[in-house]
């Protein structure tokens, strides 16, 4: 039978491909401690499920394609304690944010067209532009300098006739890096030079550390027709499985042509939508102790790896991933290596190879994600674990080198 070419070029998730290993090392008695997939331990606060478990409509109704008004209410008030302000016909309500990323790319792209993305990136970019014919162009970024962007000539060489937009998550995912101040104007410069939009991936707003200022490309005034900001509750409120995400754009007629899009997929679960209403209404007192929480975690993987001869790492700023290029050729192997031949008393550790999260082929074969979603003690083991698994590994390549 036929498949189509767009989905036989589709990669598969370097975030999930590995898990029939992790799976078999399972079934072997092994205990496997999960780095490699950003799902957080913390609790989903509480009144989500009791907004779920006190519907007592006869009917589960479908909802508004544009999402539920309440919801929308209270995105706006979360958005205006961050010195945003949106009306209620500025903001969509999406089956995740990966909705909002696939939409967002068939409102503003035709097939052929191209949107520049830092590299490393989210995986799922590619699969999503692979899906509408849109080509990612990767602008390189380096750990050596914790993942920043490069000058504005560099940047602007990448921009062509079909180029249509610069997407960038920050605090980004993979790197864990929070951009600058004269970072994001830059970025928002070359748009409006260039006639671009800018797709903010801002799931990770909350999640900023050793007391940087965070800024918004929503906050800035001179770009705001050209802004498009994604959003989920997915990370900021460990409500993963929740599948609420959003588009928020000043420019009103982005938001007509996005909603016909919406509408044709009818509408995003109501009930999901109901709880998610109250996940808004959470106090920052909750974002206080889940950021000093992740702090403690990001510093105890981060020591670890430096303990490492070899490893390349900056201490990422942001989000609750670590990007490390460690001192051998092949990171998927060595994942799979520790899945299938390391255990320390029965236990090892998955990690996520990195060279999915690139667009230039060749780069990133050497490099993993972490994630540090684990609690403290479960992720000191973990970081043991894949220390003494990386020492181990690196001894035994050494040594069949020799031997060869």
């Amino acid at each position: 039978m036929y498949f189509s070419n767009r989905v036989i070029s589709m990669q598969s998730s370097p975030i999930r491909k590995l898990v029939p290993y992790a799976t078999a090392a399972k079934e072997k008695g092994i205990k496997v401690y999960h780095l490699n997939i950003g799902q957080p331990d913390i609790k989903t606060p509480k009144g989500f499920f009791d907004a779920v478990n006190t519907f007592n409509s006869e009917v589960l109704e479908y909802a508004v394609s544009q999402g539920l008004p309440e919801l929308i209410d209270a995105m706006i008030d979360y958005y205006a304690t961050y010195d945003m302000n949106f009306e209620k016909d500025e903001i969509l309500i999406t089956n995740g944010g990966s909705e909002a990323l696939l939409f967002s790319m068939m409102a503003i792209c035709d097939p052929g067209d191209n949107i520049l993305v830092p590299e490393p990136f989210y995986t799922n970019y590619n699969g999503f532009s692979s899906c509408v014919n849109v080509f990612v162009k990767p602008v390189t970024t380096h750990p050596e300098n914790g993942f920043h962007l490069p000058n504005k000539e560099e940047i602007c060489s990448k921009i062509d006739k079909n180029t249509k937009a610069i997407l960038i998550s920050n605090p980004g995912n993979p790197t864990g890096t929070v951009y600058t101040k004269e970072e994001v104007h830059m970025l928002a410069d070359i748009a409006k030079e260039n006639n671009l939009w800018i797709i903010a991936d801002e799931v990770y707003r909350e999640f900023v550390y050793d007391n940087l200022d965070y800024i918004s490309f929503g906050n800035i005034e001179e770009i705001k027709d050209r802004v498009i900001i994604v959003d989920s509750v997915s990370k900021r409120y460990s409500a993963c499985g929740a599948r609420i995400g959003s588009l928020a754009c000043k420019n009103k007629e982005f938001i007509a042509q996005v909603l016909k899009l919406c509408q044709g997929r009818l509408c995003v679960s109501t009930l999901d939508q109901i709880g998610s209403i109250e996940l808004y209404k959470t106090p920052n007192t909750y974002f206080k102790k889940v950021n000093e929480e992740y702090e403690k975690r990001r510093d105890v993987l981060y020591s670890e790896l430096m303990k490492v001869e070899g490893v390349i790492c900056k201490k990422p700023t942001g989000a609750f991933y670590i990007l490390a290029k460690l001192p051998i050729e092949n990171a998927e192997d060595f994942v799979i290596w520790m899945l299938n031949e390391f255990d320390v008393d029965g236990e090892t550790v998955m990690a996520c190879p990195a060279e999915g999260f690139y667009g230039t082929e060749g780069l990133g074969k050497s490099e993993i994600r972490l994630a540090y979603i684990l609690n403290e003690h479960d992720l000191k083991k973990a970081a043991n674990i894949l220390k003494e698994g990386l020492e181990k590994y690196m001894e035994v390549k050494n040594d069949l080198a020799t031997n060869n």
